[in-house]
């Protein structure tokens, strides 16, 4: 019997994006997890990782210590954040880094190149300007990624952001990454206590729940029921 030696799958090179945000000031270990743990095994057609597994990705962070540094998925969580805020993993809407993620899946969005449209977000990277505006197309395709329902924001929105990002002025990202930023910032006030979403129906505001809107015949009743009240 003739034995051949397999190769190991080679990964997809890595993106211009991707390049760009390893090569930041980012620790060493985030770029282990990012490049051995999550990028592996991904799927660059959906951009998902596998499916966290907490044990293997301890081992390959610890190494061949013999004093073992992570212990806990927890501290896994934290690079995880720390993945996030570079913009090289995105969360999808049902996962919470405060808890354990051990077999969920999440999101790379640097892993393919992007589209045209949005290839020039990459090139240029800046601190955040007190005239900042998310990139409308980009923002609702954040947003759909991301499950949000309600994809609305005003200038309260976007003052609040560029407020907090103008108080760290070392932060240099890409538009891309200043955007998606900024979705997953929305993202988090949709899921905060006490928000509720709200759409303008005849001349009243309906507060709407999550995921359902009020079908066309149900506008129609409060618009007529609205002029009849005026008249």
């Amino acid at each position: 019997m003739v034995w051949r030696r397999t190769r190991p799958r080679m990964s997809k090179p890595l993106t211009q994006a991707e390049l760009t945000v390893l090569q930041s000031p980012i620790s060493n270990d985030c770029r282990v997890l990012y490049m051995l743990g999550l990028r592996t095994n991904a799927n660059t057609a959906t951009t998902s990782s596998s499916a966290i597994d907490y044990k293997s990705l301890l081992a390959l962070l610890n190494g061949d210590s013999k004093e073992p540094h992570y212990l806990r998925g927890r501290q896994i969580n934290s690079l995880l954040k720390q993945l996030e805020q570079v913009g090289l993993v995105t969360l999808p809407l049902d996962i919470d880094l405060e808890r354990s993620i051990n077999g969920k899946t999440l999101l790379l969005p640097l892993l393919s190149e992007p589209v045209s449209d949005f290839d020039v977000l990459h090139k240029q990277h800046t601190a955040m300007t007190q005239d900042w505006k998310p990139n409308s197309a980009l923002f609702k395709e954040m947003a759909n990624l991301l499950g949000i329902i309600d994809k609305t924001f005003d200038d309260n929105d976007i003052g609040e952001f560029v407020a907090y990002w103008l108080g760290r002025p070392s932060s240099i990202f890409s538009e891309f990454q200043w955007t998606q930023k900024f979705a997953n910032n929305i993202k988090r006030k949709r899921l905060a206590s006490g928000y509720s979403a709200t759409i303008v129906v005849g001349s009243q505001q309906v507060k709407v729940a999550a995921g359902i809107e009020a079908d066309d015949n149900a506008k129609k009743l409060v618009a007529k029921y609205a002029s009849s009240k005026k008249s």
